[in-house]
């Protein structure tokens, strides 16, 4: 466990990330950012998720000043085109078939705000999808449900099974948190 200079909020009401960020502290609080999370036009899905990150973090320090505030969001990306959350079945069974035999970059951007000072970093991981079938598309959302993850893959469950191999320094980045560089971040924060 991380011992820190003063509290933390993760400014992020993802179960994934909380769960995550427990890896490195017992102790933290959550809090809603609530930023609009619209991709502006034109905008690429590593500049999307680094723009999302550190907004969130922003709007949470504003609430929080004397806290140590991590702001994180993350953005899939399929041919130079951001792949959001499917929300329900037939989305995903159509992410998936469009991942088929294709790679997804999963860019995780992480801005993390300590007395006014801003440490801001990108983990991409890229999954190399193998061919996928319709029987097999199904058989994996009916087992994982990953209608709230993007790309509609949980590579942290069943999801793994449909890669043929991954690219990645972080194998948290992927989940969304990437705690690498987080934990290299968070013990340089300073007394």
């Amino acid at each position: 466990m991380l011992s820190l200079p003063a509290d933390l909020v993760l400014g992020s009401t993802s179960v994934y990330r909380a769960a995550l960020l427990r890896r490195l502290l017992a102790a933290f609080t959550t809090a809603r950012p609530d930023v609009d999370e619209t991709r502006q036009r034109g905008e690429a899905p590593r500049a999307l998720a680094v723009r999302l990150a550190r907004e969130k973090c922003l709007a949470v320090s504003a609430k929080f000043p004397d806290a140590i505030v991590i702001g994180a969001d993350q953005v899939a990306d399929r041919n130079g085109e951001s792949v959001g959350k499917a929300g329900n079945h037939a989305n995903a069974i159509i992410d998936l078939q469009k991942s088929s035999g294709q790679k997804l970059i999963f860019h995780s951007a992480v801005c993390v705000q300590y007395r006014r000072e801003f440490y801001q970093f990108v983990d991409s991981t890229i999954c190399h999808f193998r061919t996928l079938n319709v029987a097999e598309i199904a058989a994996y959302l009916d087992a994982d449900q990953p209608y709230d993850c993007a790309g509609s893959i949980k590579t942290e469950s069943c999801g793994i099974s449909l890669l043929d191999r991954m690219e990645s320094n972080d194998p948290t980045g992927v989940i969304g948190l990437p705690l690498i560089a987080l934990a290299r971040v968070l013990r340089a924060l300073p007394n």
